[in-house]
């Protein structure tokens, strides 16, 4: 099954950033945009991950949880990957406290590896972010990125992780939540 560990915005962040997304949907259609129910932000992407291994990553991702503090996150600007001018995926940021959410990502990242199921893109620095669109080939999205980059949502408290699997089909994939975890509260 294919899987990665999430934080989830809350319905009120999702919004503010659906009034941003929705007129860059129709500036760019040729883009592929992602459905606001799929948006999330990835502590670490599993990929394929042997069934059997999910009871063991489930107890090291309820420990990686309960060493870290709730995260204080605001969606905020914006960018792609590789870069603008020849961009595979575009995205939203946040806004937080860069150590300890890094922290928190490499502690999902090491229980994973622990768990059988270690994240294939681990050992790159982590980058935060809310996948918008993807292109179909290389494309320039300066104009989107700029209009991006002056976002600022108010901000929120994430306080707790998930355990999503992605189901791949013709159309986009489909998202289901096979278990969560609280960040506990700081000591």
């Amino acid at each position: 099954m294919r899987l990665f560990v999430a934080i989830a915005p809350p319905a009120a962040a999702l919004t503010e950033l659906t009034v941003v997304v929705d007129p860059l949907r129709l500036r760019a259609p040729h883009l592929r945009w992602t459905s606001r129910e799929a948006w999330h932000l990835t502590l670490a992407f599993l990929g394929e991950v042997d069934e059997a291994r999910v009871p063991e990553l489930s107890i090291r991702l309820g420990r990686a949880a309960g060493r870290h503090p709730p995260q204080r996150l605001a969606i905020a600007g914006g960018g792609a990957f590789p870069s603008a001018t020849r961009a595979r995926v575009v995205w939203a940021g946040f806004s937080a406290d860069d150590q300890a959410l890094g922290a928190l990502a490499a502690s999902v990242a090491a229980g994973a590896r622990r768990a059988g199921a270690p994240p294939p893109d681990e050992g790159r620095k982590y980058r935060p972010h809310l996948t918008l669109a993807r292109c179909k080939a290389p494309a320039n999205v300066s104009s989107l990125t700029q209009e991006l980059a002056g976002f600022g949502g108010t901000p929120w408290v994430a306080d707790s992780i998930h355990l999503i699997r992605s189901k791949l089909s013709p159309g986009p994939p489909t998202y289901e939540d096979l278990g969560s975890w609280p960040l506990s509260p700081a000591r």
